[in-house]
């Protein structure tokens, strides 16, 4: 038997090289560069030259990937919506609890990655993660009995709600980032001013808004959510016709 030839050693020049931990360069590559960026510094932050410096290369080479800053926000909003956990199969008479489920947790992704949501503001989301979620989403409102064009126009509505509210979160999150104060302390100073001045504003002038100023100053952004997704889900419930409970069958006649 003839035996194997042995590998002969890389120079040590050429091993410094290639050991310098350098990932290669792939979309995938560039959009976790881009999420990097983005978790650590703000959605302004994120732009072909600073991806570059993140990998260590030259802008110009992120090109052979990804067509433009656009396309890769587009890619790095469809990576974050991956991360949304759906609920199913769409079960008609869980509709309700399914949609408060599936707002909730794209509401808890969408919050967690800085200002990604206005990615999706003004933009039809079309990647695959974006199409999945759509998808469930009219799934479980159909499924539950709501007319098809109704229930499309309220996946765009339910959309439009989760990622505007949690843009303006993320925007709140930013004044705090920049003011280098812990949330309680922004609470305190911020909404605290904004109390305030609330308070010096004429009655004459504003007689409900002053009258309740505590009213209108309570609660936390979850608190809101919440508020506002009954609000919808209430609604919603109008176009759904009602169910037979379960173990009826449906009226027959005489």
């Amino acid at each position: 038997m003839v035996a194997p030839t042995p590998e002969i050693p890389a120079p040590p020049w050429r091993r410094s090289r290639s050991s310098s931990g350098r990932r290669p360069l792939s979309q995938d590559a560039i959009v976790d560069a881009a999420l990097a960026v983005l978790d650590r510094e703000g959605l302004e932050a994120v732009s072909m030259r600073r991806i570059a410096e993140e990998l260590g290369t030259g802008a110009a080479s992120l090109y052979a990937h990804v067509a433009n800053k656009d396309e890769l926000l587009d890619l790095a909003y469809d990576r974050i919506v991956g991360e949304i956990r759906l609920p199913e199969p769409p079960d008609p008479d869980r509709w309700q609890d399914q949609i408060r489920e599936l707002a909730r947790e794209s509401y808890r992704v969408l919050s967690t990655h800085g200002e990604i949501a206005q990615v999706a503001l003004a933009n039809v989301p079309t990647g695959p993660n974006a199409l999945r979620i759509t998808d469930t989403m009219l799934g479980i409102l159909i499924s539950a009995g709501m007319p098809p064009q109704q229930a499309a126009w309220a996946v765009d509505r339910i959309g439009l709600y989760l990622t505007s509210d949690a843009y303006e979160g993320s925007l709140y999150r930013a004044r705090q980032r920049a003011m280098g104060a812990t949330e309680d302390e922004f609470i305190q100073q911020y909404f605290g001013q904004l109390g305030d001045y609330f308070r010096s504003l004429p009655a004459a002038r504003f007689p409900f808004f002053t009258a309740h100023i505590d009213e209108m100053m309570s609660g936390g952004g979850d608190e809101r959510f919440e508020f506002g997704l009954e609000l919808l889900i209430g609604g919603l419930a109008r176009l759904v016709p009602a169910r037979p409970a379960r173990g009826q069958g449906a009226p027959t006649g005489e």
